[in-house]
């Protein structure tokens, strides 16, 4: 019956490999497929510039790796809203940022663990959830402890985030004035 079911499922998976703002996630023998929403695409666009503004602003080197495909192969596979190698290029990223609307959430560490992705950061419900790899495991943090990201005001990130969502222009202008 598996060999059966693998070899529906190709099919089905490499339409959706062809489909643009389709993200596939692997983990555990399961094939996740999310289709991102305007409201989820707003959120993960402001998260991604302040971000790179911030980095830009401050001087770090960094690689903005998007969505990127994070792999390794047979175990998981994973593809941020966010990505971002800070200090030297890597072929997985320090930081991935979710943004959830609907489902995963914390559920996903478990993918970004296997993946050895340093840092995970989530938006879900107007809250910026940040978690570290330490030891094999992530630990929930109050900062970035990442070069150069533990400068970041979380407080004024999350509020210019908020702010965009009704002015997204306003917001930026706010977050270059506060760092």
């Amino acid at each position: 019956m598996g060999r059966r079911l693998a070899v529906l499922l190709i099919p089905v998976v490499l339409l959706f490999v062809c489909s643009p703002g389709v993200r596939l996630f692997y983990f555990d023998g399961i094939i996740e497929i999310l289709m991102p929403g305007r409201e989820h695409e707003i959120f993960a666009s402001i998260i991604g510039y302040l971000i790179t503004t911030f980095l830009t602003e401050k001087g770090i080197f960094f690689q903005p790796t998007r969505s990127m495909t994070q792999e390794k192969e047979g175990v998981a596979s994973a593809q941020a809203d966010e990505s971002y190698c800070i200090g030297s290029v890597k072929p997985i990223p320090d930081l991935s940022i979710e943004v959830v609307f609907s489902s995963g959430g914390i559920s996903k560490l478990e993918r970004y663990q296997a993946l050895g992705v340093p840092e995970v950061w989530f938006w879900e419900d107007g809250l910026l959830k940040l978690y570290h790899l330490q030891d094999g495991s992530y630990v929930p943090i109050e900062r970035s402890l990442l070069p150069g990201l533990s400068e970041l005001d979380l407080d004024c990130f999350t509020h210019c985030v908020l702010m965009a969502e009704t002015d997204a222009g306003e917001a930026i202008r706010a977050f270059r004035r506060q760092i």
